[in-house]
């Protein structure tokens, strides 16, 4: 008999896929109606099937590891971040010695390490960074973020990839299926996200709670807790000292100064509790995060991950939720889709002049009711038409500013758009990609004429 102390044998390479071959090769009442069974499916899924990870820290570590145990073996995963002390109680892929290094690039390389045969690509930058067909050769987008922000950002560029025909349907070969995955303390939530179909990110962005403000006049004059604090160094004592240079929440400088200014403050007024995590916590509205919570609301994600790619059950409609503050408690909730939402709708409609040039439709984006959005790059049908930055793609397609719209769209009277810049959310400019519906005055009722008459 064997010593209770003896290490178990890692699995072989059989035993290890038995149970997703399993499933992957039996039909069922509660598979998909695309569903077709069979043994060599997990391997066609490992061969064609890319997926982006978006975010590599509690719950992005988690991802990796249970998507490359779910059969995906081409993986990508982009984090900004790097690895700081305080993340080595959750994030279980880092060690000491990684401290300092960047996120996506150790998470990648220790999953590589531990499942044979996955290849994970890390990009190790903002997810703004990439270009956006960087992202549509991906088959599906799953997300360990904890940032609204980020969050609204992917959900734009993943609609924004969609297509309606003519009787406002979506074309199915543009949809980019999304699963977004969230916790906070024992709370987390799974969902699932089928532009056109399912409601997008902004369709039911009002499930977050609003950011807790606190008035200046306290923050000023009568701090009474740590993240007063903090606060009071991020919205006053920083435009003090650096008028009118903008505080940079990513920039490690920038948060050390907060940090250091928030400690005087906090023994001015004898205040404990301030410390750099929390600072960050308060500035970036970072929420808190626990291992078992990450791991729970993980395997959800990547479960619905692979129903959605192979059909091998239906799947969850459209929002679960778990809570195991009290007990256990999960929920499933259907949400309706906002058929008008802005995101995954057929897109705005912006109606020009055939003389409009591209400067004018540019500045038509800044005064609109609906977009406000300064520093615009346009692009159509992969196609830049003009793009704000970098320098060298500014100085290519600047000649096309004085160039009617309606020709550099080809003279189609009726085209598709997307517009990426700074837009206000909240009382603050963020970055925003939108999708446009570009229509012609007259170009309709003109072809219709010569149609009629030709015929």
């Amino acid at each position: 008999m064997a010593s209770p102390d003896a290490a178990a044998a890692p699995p072989t390479e059989p035993e290890r896929w038995r149970d997703l071959d399993i499933l992957l090769s039996r039909p069922g009442n509660l598979v998909h109606s695309t569903f077709d069974p069979s043994p060599g499916l997990r391997d066609l899924i490992g061969s064609f099937v890319e997926v982006l990870v978006v975010g590599a820290g509690g719950l992005g570590c988690e991802l990796l590891k249970d998507l490359a145990l779910s059969g995906f073996k081409n993986l990508h995963v982009i984090d900004m971040d790097t690895i700081d002390v305080s993340n080595l109680n959750r994030q279980f892929l880092f060690r000491i010695q990684d401290v300092g290094k960047p996120k996506a690039e150790v998470a990648a390389k220790r999953v590589m390490e531990r499942v044979s045969g996955v290849n994970i690509v890390p990009h190790f930058c903002r997810i703004e960074d990439k270009e956006l067909e960087f992202y549509n050769q991906f088959q599906i987008i799953v997300l360990g973020l904890d940032s609204i922000e980020a969050r609204s950002y992917i959900n734009s560029v993943a609609c924004g990839f969609l297509e309606y025909d003519s009787d406002d349907k979506p074309v199915q070969e543009t949809v980019k299926p999304m699963v977004d995955g969230g916790t906070e303390g024992f709370k987390g939530h799974a969902r699932v996200i089928i532009p056109g179909t399912t409601p997008c990110f902004e369709c039911n962005i009002w499930l977050f709670p609003p950011q807790v403000k606190f008035p200046l006049c306290t923050l000023a004059e009568t701090p009474r807790t740590a993240a007063h604090c903090i606060e009071y160094a991020h919205l006053i004592k920083w435009d003090e000292v650096h008028s009118g240079k903008p505080f940079d929440a990513d920039d490690t400088e920038h948060m050390q100064w907060i940090y250091s200014e928030a400690l005087k403050r906090a023994e001015l007024f004898g205040i404990s509790g301030v410390t750099y995590s929390l600072t960050q916590g308060v500035v970036k509205n970072i929420i808190p995060a626990i291992a078992s919570t990450n791991a729970i609301i993980s395997a959800a994600c990547a479960l619905e991950a692979l129903k959605l790619i192979s059909g091998c059950s239906k799947s969850v409609s459209n929002y679960l939720t778990y809570n195991g503050l009290v007990g256990t408690h999960n929920k499933v909730t259907e949400f309706v889709r906002d058929t008008d939402c802005l995101v995954c709708g057929p897109g705005t409609l912006i109606e020009l002049d055939t003389s409009s040039t591209l400067s004018e439709f540019i500045k038509m984006l800044e005064e609109h009711p609906k977009l406000l959005m300064s520093k615009a790059s346009v692009t159509h049908g992969g196609n830049n038409l003009y793009m704000q930055s970098p320098e060298v793609l500014e100085q290519m397609t600047r000649q096309n500013l004085s160039i009617p719209m309606f020709e550099l769209l080809k003279g189609t009277p009726f085209a598709t758009v997307h517009v990426s810049g700074m837009a206000e959310s909240n009382g603050k400019k963020v970055s925003s990609l939108r999708k446009l519906r570009v229509a012609f005055k007259g170009v309709e009722e003109a072809s219709k004429m010569d149609t009629t008459e030709s015929s």
